[in-house]
């Protein structure tokens, strides 16, 4: 139904206002009584073969929602109820940013693709916070990033008051470093200052009662050999794993007319190097770490691709606004069948 009714409407209007409006119109359908039963019925999977456990946690199931999606943890509880097994909010910046100038979201439909130059838009950690106050039982991810504003050579301290901030209330976090559409963001990623970087949120990590989970979102962007330099930082820092993978800034092989906007390209054409990413270091490492794969799931077989990769979990999100919930449900139908 999604696919040939609701798509084709949503789909003629501007992206970042339908994500709004279609925000909306979850919230009000599940404030209905029933609704939220309704969608449950619908998309979840029960079935205890879904289960595993993760970095010491345990998933109800293993797709998730990726960062992006649900910036500010507005939606959070609603969003569960489509057959996730955990959601991951942000990317959340220390104080509210609006991220950069409109137009900045593009559907490259031709490409089953999308392009987006955001630019880490929120209403800061402690909004979100406030929020996330209310969570019962929903497995929940932080990503955090740095604001816009703050130079290269502070930015730890922006992780670092996400960190203390999202602590309480998260399960687990996911250190963002790999956005392309922050200015010099990405040069975080260089050895040095990413193992400063992480190593500090372990250092207050580890003084902690009970640890959280740290991982690193990484960009598919990166050669083989700063992927081996990945693989070193993640045994020196002792993290707990590896998000492979963020948007691309490659535009190989796109046939839709708005190919050439700057920003990060997710969807289909993703797919097969953040496969490639998975198995690198998967297979580098000696399944030294746990990786959740992201990057064009558009099926139940691209799910099962990123898992035979290494992946242990996987996110959807360009997916889901292409396939629609019903894509999260199929996911799970097949990997209880490998089983």
């Amino acid at each position: 139904m999604y696919k040939l009714f609701i798509r084709p409407i949503l789909f003629k209007f501007d992206p970042e206002k339908v994500h709004y409006f279609t925000f909306s119109l979850i919230r009000f359908l599940s404030s209905i009584p029933g609704f939220s039963s309704l969608f449950k019925a619908m998309y979840l999977v029960n079935d205890k073969r879904l289960e595993t456990e993760v970095f010491g946690l345990k998933f109800k199931n293993p797709v998730g929602l990726a960062a992006g999606f649900d910036k500010d943890a507005t939606l959070y509880k609603e969003l569960s109820n489509f057959g996730f097994g955990f959601i991951e909010i942000g990317t959340l910046t220390p104080k509210g940013q609006e991220g950069n100038p409109k137009k900045r979201l593009f559907r490259l439909k031709e490409d089953s693709a999308i392009i987006n130059r955001m630019g880490f838009n929120n209403g800061g950690v402690q909004k979100a916070v406030e929020r996330l106050k209310q969570n019962n039982g929903i497995l929940i991810g932080g990503n955090i990033g740095k604001n816009k504003l703050t130079p290269n050579e502070e930015a730890t301290s922006d992780y670092e008051i996400c960190f203390d901030a999202l602590y309480d209330y998260v399960d687990y976090f996911v250190v963002n470093v790999s956005s392309p559409n922050t200015p010099n963001l990405r040069a975080l990623q260089d050895k040095e200052p990413l193992t400063q970087l992480l190593q500090t949120l372990q250092n207050k990590n580890v003084k902690k009662l009970k640890q959280k989970p740290i991982l690193l979102k990484i960009a598919p962007d990166l050669t083989d050999d700063q992927l081996l330099d990945i693989i070193d930082i993640v045994k020196q820092t002792k993290i707990a794993g590896v998000i492979a993978t963020n948007t691309t800034i490659s535009r190989e092989g796109l046939q839709s007319e708005n190919r050439t906007e700057t920003g990060g390209l997710s969807g289909k054409p993703l797919a097969k190097r953040s496969t490639e990413v998975i198995r690198f270091l998967s297979e580098k490492s000696n399944k030294a770490f746990p990786i959740i794969g992201v990057g064009g799931i558009h099926s139940p077989e691209d799910a099962i691709e990123k898992l035979d990769a290494g992946a242990s979990l996987i996110q959807l999100y360009t997916g889901f606004i292409y396939e629609g919930p019903a894509l999260v449900k199929a996911i799970n139908k097949k990997i209880v069948e490998r089983v």
